[in-house]
């Protein structure tokens, strides 16, 4: 046992899950009717007003607008340059934050398994894996299709904005909407990958392609963006957004900070950092870790209603584990 390893984990919560938060699952959506203020209240104070995932990708936007990514003036014309800088960028940013995630919980362990919502570790020596290995797995996807593909994206909306081919703003132009599309950001990102997932799930499309997602089981950071090339290239394409509605680059590379870095961090199989014991950062969440245990439930994410709207809502409770499992057999019952 290492110094940074705690002297004893936490006692298994039960036989499936070695920690859960409170169950049922509350209805946490920012859009339940009627709407309750104080909800909202603590809602864009954790996410907005205080230091919490959202804010620290802001402000890590802000710092690659300013110093790594290459200025609109220089995306005017298209050139390997500056293409390759955004890779690197971009690459830079998925190894720092997934594989120092990855080092924190799962090589250091320097939180053992406190809040870590699997019991197991990441796999190794299974053949169900490229290399055998579940981690070298996931990287490979992620740092090979994933940057790559968000980095075409991201190229071609810079390219587009540079020559004014789409609507553009500055802070000083429209701080109003500057700051909301921040905040709608991640609220149009959970909307589209509902949907997008839903199709993902599609048995011919989810045996051919979202499987490769779906091996992990007990995720990991660099689980997040591990996706079939077929899947980045719809999930990535929330980035289209800013084709249609006015922002600036650091909305853009916000979003892909979201979309990439963003999702290593949102599949941690950790609910929270801890620092002394202490709550620090929210990073997975048990709803979305359902979904990789059962697969046909919890398509979207806890601030949209789209799960509770159309039945797909796993609450944590046994009848709910029974009702996914009854629907997941009719949908792959032909395949």
């Amino acid at each position: 046992m290492t110094d940074a390893q705690p002297a004893t984990d936490p006692e298994p919560m039960s036989r499936e899950w070695n920690y859960h938060p409170d169950l049922p699952l509350a209805d946490s959506s920012i859009f339940k009717w009627p709407p309750e203020p104080r909800f909202l209240g603590r809602w864009v104070w954790r996410n907005w007003l205080m230091m919490s995932e959202r804010v620290m990708m802001v402000l890590l936007a802000t710092l690659c607008w300013w110093l790594l990514y290459p200025s609109l003036e220089t995306a005017k014309t298209v050139a390997p340059g500056w293409i390759i800088q955004v890779w690197l960028v971009n690459l830079g940013l998925m190894v720092a934050i997934a594989g120092g995630l990855h080092w924190f919980f799962y090589m250091r362990r320097a939180q053992g398994k406190a809040l870590k919502f699997d019991h197991r570790e990441p796999a190794r020596g299974n053949r169900l894996w490229n290399f055998s290995d579940q981690v070298h797995d996931n990287m490979f996807w992620s740092l090979g299709s994933g940057v790559a593909q968000l980095t075409l994206f991201q190229v071609a909306i810079m390219w587009l904005m540079a020559n004014g081919y789409v609507p553009t703003i500055t802070l000083a132009s429209n701080p109003v909407w500057f700051i909301a599309g921040l905040v709608l950001l991640p609220i149009w990102s959970a909307f589209h990958f509902y949907w997008v997932h839903r199709l993902l799930h599609v048995p011919f499309i989810y045996k051919h392609v979202h499987a490769l997602h779906h091996r992990n089981v007990n995720i990991g950071p660099w689980s997040g963006l591990s996706m079939h090339p077929v899947e980045h290239l719809l999930y990535i394409s929330s980035l289209l957004i800013h084709c249609v509605i006015a922002s600036h680059p650091i909305h853009l590379f916000f979003h892909v900070i979201y979309l990439g870095p963003g999702a290593a961090m949102t599949h941690t199989g950790y609910e929270d950092l801890l620092i002394k014991d202490k709550r620090k950062l929210a990073l997975g969440t048990f709803y979305h870790q359902l979904h990789h245990r059962y697969y046909e439930c919890n398509y979207g994410n806890q601030e949209m209603p789209w799960d509770r709207w159309f039945g797909t809502f796993h609450n944590g409770s046994e009848e709910g584990t029974r009702v996914t499992r009854a629907r997941k057999k009719k949908m792959h019952r032909n395949i």
